[in-house]
C-alpha cells in the first residue's frame, strides 16, 4: 500500500510540473522539457575569463590573481573561475605577463581531467595525491617574480572575501618574505564582476519581463477585501515554479508583496488588500541558477464608483515615475553613483518629496545586490566609498524613482517603479518597457 501512495504522489508531482499552455508569447520555449534550453553559462563563463579579466586585472593594477577553491566550504567566486567541484584544494593562478593572459591551475590529480576537460583554462598542472597544490602554486609565483599577488580578502566586498584564515596563513608561511607582496583582490574582483557581457544583458532581460509579466498577472487575480497579499506572493511562486525559473533572493523575502503603508522589505503577509490601498511587489526570477532580476510594480485598488486613482495618489505615481527617467538620464559612463542617486533627490525635493532611506538603485545581475557601484549617497553627510564608484558600459542596474508621502493616519507610503537599465557607450536603456501606468486592481 506505501508504494501505492509513492507512486501516485510521484505522478502528481510530474503533472504538476507540467509547463501550462498559457504563458508569455515572448518567452515560451517550444521545448517542454526544458523551456530555457542548454544552460550557457559554461560558454559565458569561458569568455568572462578571457576577455574580460585581463583587462580587470589591468585596471586592479594586478599582476597575479590566486584563488584558492576546495570542497564543502568553497570559495564565493569558485563557479566564476570553474571551481565549484573542486574536492581537495585546488589553487587557480590568472595573470598577464609580455606573452599575454595566462590562466593556470594546481589540480589534485582526483579533480584534474574533469577540470581540464571544461577548456575554461589554459593548463591545468596535475599535483599527485600526498603534495601540496598551494605549494606548487607558490613555487610558480616565486619563479615568475610577480610584483603583486591578489587573495580573496576583503572588509567591503564579500565576493572577494573567500580565503579562510587557515589558508591565509599556510600560505604566507610558503610565500616567506614574499608574503609581503599579497594585496586584496577586492578591485579586481569589483572591476570583472561589475560588467555583463551582451549574451548576459540578453539573459537579465528575460528575466526582467518574466519578473515584469508575472507581477501584472498577479495583479489580474486580486479579489479586494479577499486575497491576501500572501495570496498574491503564493501565485508568483506558482509561476516561478511552471516557468521553471527559482528566486532571485530569499525565499522567504521573494516575493515582498506590500499593501497599504509601508512596511519596509519583508515576506509576505496575511493583510487582506482592500480598496484604497497602493500596493508594492518586488520580486525577482533567477535563469538557468545564474542571472537575477529585480522588479517592482506598482497598482491602486479601486473603490466603489472609482475608475480612475485619486488625485494625490495619481501624482505622486507621476512623480516617481519622473524620478526614474531622472536616474536613467544620469547613468553614463564616468558618473558616479552618487551622481545618480542625487538626479533623482533633487527632483524628489522639487516634488515636495518626504525623506526616503533607501538608496535610488544598485547593481543586479549574479545576485540581486550585485558588485558594483551603489546608486546612492547623495543625502548622506559621509560619502559611501561604493557609490563614488564610476559607471562603465557593461554594467546593469536595478533603480527606483521612489517618492513618499504622509497618509492621513500618519504612516508613511512610498510609491515608486523599479526598473533595470544597462549602462552603454552613449547612456543607459531599460532592459524592458518601464511601467507607464499605474495598474488598476478592480476596473472592469
Amino acid at each position: 500500500m506505501r508504494n501505492k501512495y509513492l507512486i501516485c504522489a510521484f505522478l502528481a508531482i510530474v503533472f504538476a510540473c507540467q509547463p501550462s499552455e498559457k504563458s508569455t508569447p515572448s518567452l515560451k520555449s517550444p521545448d517542454s522539457k526544458n523551456r530555457w534550453g542548454e544552460n550557457p553559462w559554461p560558454e559565458i563563463r569561458k569568455k568572462r575569463i578571457s576577455q574580460l579579466l585581463p583587462d580587470a586585472l589591468r585596471n586592479a593594477d594586478v599582476a597575479c590573481w590566486l584563488v584558492i577553491c576546495r570542497e564543502n566550504y568553497n570559495d564565493p567566486i569558485a563557479t566564476h573561475v570553474g571551481g565549484e567541484n573542486a574536492s581537495g584544494s585546488a589553487v587557480f593562478l590568472f595573470y598577464n605577463d609580455d606573452s599575454g593572459f595566462h590562466s593556470l591551475v594546481f589540480s589534485p590529480d582526483g579533480e584534474a581531467t574533469a577540470l581540464d576537460e571544461l577548456d575554461i583554462h589554459e593548463k591545468v598542472e596535475r599535483v599527485p595525491r600526498g603534495e601540496s597544490s598551494l605549494a606548487k602554486a607558490v613555487d610558480f609565483v616565486k619563479s615568475k617574480g610577480f610584483q603583486s599577488i591578489a587573495i580573496n580578502s576583503s572588509e567591503a566586498n564579500e565576493m572577494a572575501d573567500g580565503m579562510t584564515h587557515s589558508q591565509y596563513l599556510e600560505l604566507a608561511r610558503l610565500l616567506d618574505s614574499d608574503a609581503s607582496k599579497l594585496v586584496s583582490s577586492e578591485e579586481l574582483v569589483y572591476e570583472w564582476l561589475s560588467i555583463k557581457l551582451p549574451e548576459e544583458v540578453e539573459i537579465l532581460t528575460k528575466a526582467a519581463q518574466l519578473a515584469a509579466d508575472f507581477q501584472v498577472e498577479a495583479y489580474a487575480m486580486i479579489e479586494p477585501g479577499k486575497t491576501t497579499d500572501a495570496d498574491v506572493a503564493k501565485f508568483l511562486k506558482a509561476k516561478m515554479a511552471e516557468y521553471g525559473v527559482t528566486d532571485a533572493w530569499h525565499p522567504d523575502q521573494n516575493p515582498n508583496v506590500n499593501s497599504g503603508p509601508d512596511r519596509g522589505h519583508s515576506h509576505a503577509t496575511n493583510k487582506i488588500i482592500m480598496p484604497g490601498d497602493v500596493i508594492q511587489t518586488d520580486f525577482g526570477v533567477k535563469l538557468y541558477g545564474v542571472w537575477v532580476s529585480d522588479i517592482q510594480r506598482f497598482a491602486y485598488v479601486l473603490k466603489d464608483g472609482e475608475t480612475t486613482a485619486p488625485a494625490d495618489i495619481q501624482r505622486y505615481w507621476e512623480n516617481g515615475k519622473a524620478g526614474s527617467r531622472a536616474a536613467l538620464a544620469a547613468m553614463e559612463p564616468g558618473v558616479k553613483g552618487e551622481d545618480v542617486d542625487r538626479a533623482q533627490r533633487d527632483l524628489m525635493d522639487a516634488n515636495g518629496s518626504l525623506y526616503v532611506p533607501w538608496s535610488t538603485g544598485h547593481p543586479v545581475g549574479y545576485v540581486a545586490h550585485d558588485v558594483g557601484p551603489n546608486l546612492g549617497g547623495a543625502r548622506l553627510p559621509t560619502p559611501r566609498p561604493a557609490a563614488q564608484k564610476l559607471l562603465k558600459a557593461g554594467m546593469v542596474f536595478a533603480f527606483d524613482g521612489f517618492h513618499c508621502w504622509k497618509l492621513p493616519d500618519g504612516t508613511e507610503k512610498t510609491i515608486s517603479v523599479e526598473e533595470m537599465a544597462v549602462v552603454t557607450e552613449s547612456g543607459a536603456n531599460y532592459l524592458i518597457a518601464p511601467q507607464e501606468e499605474l495598474i488598476l486592481v478592480g476596473k472592469k
